[in-house]
């Protein structure tokens, strides 16, 4: 058995909260804290591409149902012995706020929210995307303290300084005998949040669009996910895949493809978009004459001919003698 490190990050003793009858879970408020914080990072980013305020607000409204569900699935069809089965109840696969959201079927529904939010409003989706996704990033980082709230999704033992203090009943079967843990939830908040930098960095510096920051946050988060992931010990032994986890393959499937993606869209369309909105959109806007003039319109003209009582005498030229 592990010894309780001098330091180390102590987990909280409960998750939940009660006003009166109603429960407030850590879980959800985390959840919550980085949706509001994406949607605030995207409406800034979207403005700045050339999109009007409010409409980030709109697509979320789509993407985070969508990508609730997604994420549910995901979870329920890779963990699934933990809600069917022998002494199961297949109803707790509905219990969203006890934790279980998987990223990959957050992110792909998400995705299909947005899409569909986007075709009702004449919104191209890749500038659309490439505006929002830097936002998730920050908002998977706040989502992981609830994973802290929860004592769930940690690595193997450890007594680092920065070891994760784990109650008894939450450690999992052949753990009992260890106290502290690899905080992996607090590695992947920093490798996020370390990623968020790094993709406003690039897209500032090439100025990105066609898809193309959704390609590099894919690679950006999968390449932390991947060794985040090889040191958790949850137990999904039935996911493995030739001695690796399931979501490391993920990872790196997800990685390459992005990868390519980048690349190929690079050469095909370098740069971003000259408009964030669709032909359509923009021609009913012009009918109703909602859009923008022209430089050249709306504004005077130079006159043509100068003033009748001005002097067209030509001037004389100075004298050089000053």
């Amino acid at each position: 058995m592990n010894a309780v490190t001098p330091l180390f990050i102590p987990s909280p003793s409960d998750g939940v909260w009660y006003v009166g009858p109603f429960p407030l879970r850590g879980y959800a408020l985390c959840i919550i804290a980085g949706i509001i914080a994406a949607i605030w990072i995207g409406e800034r980013r979207w403005v700045a591409r050339g999109g009007a305020k409010g409409e980030v607000t709109d697509l979320a409204l789509w993407a985070v149902p969508f990508g609730v569900v997604g994420g549910r699935l995901y979870h329920v069809i890779t963990d699934h012995d933990l809600y069917f089965g022998a002494g199961r109840s297949p109803i707790d696969a509905l219990y969203v706020w006890r934790g279980g959201l998987g990223i990959w079927g957050a992110i792909a529904l998400g995705a299909v929210g947005v899409w569909i939010g986007a075709r009702t409003k004449g919104i191209k989706v890749p500038p659309a995307l490439d505006a929002m996704v830097p936002g998730v990033l920050v908002a998977q980082a706040m989502g992981r303290w609830g994973n802290w709230f929860n004592q769930e999704l940690f690595g193997k033992p450890s007594t680092e300084p920065w070891a994760l203090k784990i109650d008894v009943q939450n450690r999992p079967p052949g753990y009992e005998q260890y106290a502290t843990f690899q905080p992996t939830f607090l590695y992947e908040c920093i490798w996020d949040l370390g990623a968020f930098g790094f993709v406003l960095w690039a897209d500032r510096r090439w100025k990105l669009g066609h898809g193309r920051v959704v390609a590099l946050y894919v690679m950006a988060y999968t390449a932390g996910r991947g060794w985040i992931e090889m040191l958790r010990i949850d137990d999904v032994e039935y996911q493995h895949v030739l001695g690796w986890r399931l979501n490391v393959w993920t990872s790196i499937v997800l990685f390459v493809l992005a990868a390519i993606y980048f690349v190929v869209a690079g050469r095909r369309h370098p740069g971003r978009e000259d408009e964030v909105y669709t032909d359509q959109r923009l021609a009913h806007e012009a009918a109703d004459g909602d859009a923008p003039q022209d430089a050249s319109e709306g504004e005077l003209e130079p006159a043509a001919t100068e003033p009748a009582d001005k002097d067209h005498t030509s001037p004389a030229p100075p004298d050089p003698s000053g």
